[in-house]
């Protein structure tokens, strides 16, 4: 059936046909809620919300934009009412038990940064972009650039999406936000500036290897093994000089080759040796982290890495919860060894 037909049977009360009609796009529409908020459960709910509101609304919608450009313009007004009225996740205190964290080099703004997994990813990519886009997508979901996002302003991000990573047209954003052509451009340079201020400038910290390229497999076996054997001095060697540790919800942040050592010896103290699983997130090689228990051997799962890699090194390493492990397929133990 063609979408005007879906469109007619939907506005009849058919729940499949408005499902058919939405499915195509329900993916894509979760990441520009994820890129908006930061965070997977709130894209979820900003969805769902979408969705409904996309339900009850069909007998407004009068098909002077696609139906895909229609859902981004509800899932955006969504989220940004979510900005508006919710409070974000808040920071937790350190909480490994027996290790004591080194003084950190400074305190993280977004401590309700998740990760997105790459198997849903995989689903979103989809649709053509429009041809204002700036940015590739695996840099516009990568948590370097997520967590920019999340400094700007609520509008200006919203239209630096649209614009930037999605490339609609400024009538068509302006038409989205109802506001005019003259404020997103204004909005949209503002947001350019902010997020210059948080990202280096193109190329000056060289590209990420390939997914799957034998030089990130190369890198990611190399830190595999040191971080397995607790040999934080083989894991220095493997970074870059302004290496950036981060672990929301908790606040604390190491920069630099010799403040990240520190953290390291002590996450690594006492004999700890931790098993690495590997997934995917954001684009970027990631690992469940499993630390064996000293009785019987259960490896139990203490959280997340996500590491960012350039050229050759690795520019960053972000920590998450355990509770993140389920959306990656990963348990939240494995047997003892």
């Amino acid at each position: 059936m063609t979408a005007t037909d879906l469109i007619a049977r939907a506005r009849a009360g058919d729940g499949d046909a408005f499902r058919q009609l939405i499915d195509p796009y329900r993916r894509e529409i979760q990441v520009h809620c994820y890129r908006m908020l930061g965070s997977l459960q709130d894209a979820e709910d900003a969805l769902q919300d979408t969705l409904l509101a996309a339900w009850q609304g069909l007998a407004t919608f009068e098909g002077r934009a696609s139906v895909r450009t229609w859902l981004y313009r509800i899932a955006t007004n969504r989220c940004l009412n979510a900005l508006r009225a919710a409070s974000r996740r808040p920071a937790k205190e350190w909480n490994v038990p027996d290790i004591e964290p080194p003084e950190p080099t400074r305190l993280g703004d977004v401590t309700w940064l998740e990760p997105y997994p790459d198997t849903l990813l995989d689903q979103a990519h989809t649709t053509p972009l429009g041809p204002e886009a700036r940015y590739e997508q695996t840099e516009a979901i990568s948590l370097a650039f997520i967590t920019a996002l999340q400094i700007l302003p609520a509008r200006q991000r919203a239209v630096l999406i649209l614009r930037k990573v999605l490339g609609y047209p400024a009538v068509e954003v302006a038409d989205m936000l109802e506001t005019t052509v003259e404020s997103v451009t204004s909005a949209l340079k503002r947001a350019h500036a902010g997020l210059q201020r948080r990202l280096p400038p193109d190329g000056e910290y060289g590209a990420s290897p390939a997914s799957t390229s034998p030089a990130e497999q190369k890198l990611v076996a190399q830190f595999v093994r040191a971080y397995e054997s607790g040999d934080v001095d083989a894991i220095v060697t493997l970074l870059t000089d302004d290496v950036r540790v981060s672990m929301p919800p908790i606040p604390l942040e190491y920069h630099g080759r010799d403040a990240v050592a520190r953290f390291y010896t002590a996450l690594m103290g006492a004999g700890r040796r931790y098993h690495l699983v590997p997934t995917r997130a954001n684009g970027q090689p990631a690992f469940g982290t499993y630390l064996p228990s000293p009785t019987d051997g259960i490896r139990h799962g203490t959280g997340l890495l996500v590491l960012t890699l350039t050229d050759d090194r690795i520019s960053a390493a972000t920590r998450f919860d355990n509770t993140v492990l389920p959306w990656f397929g990963l348990p939240r133990s494995l047997p003892a060894l």
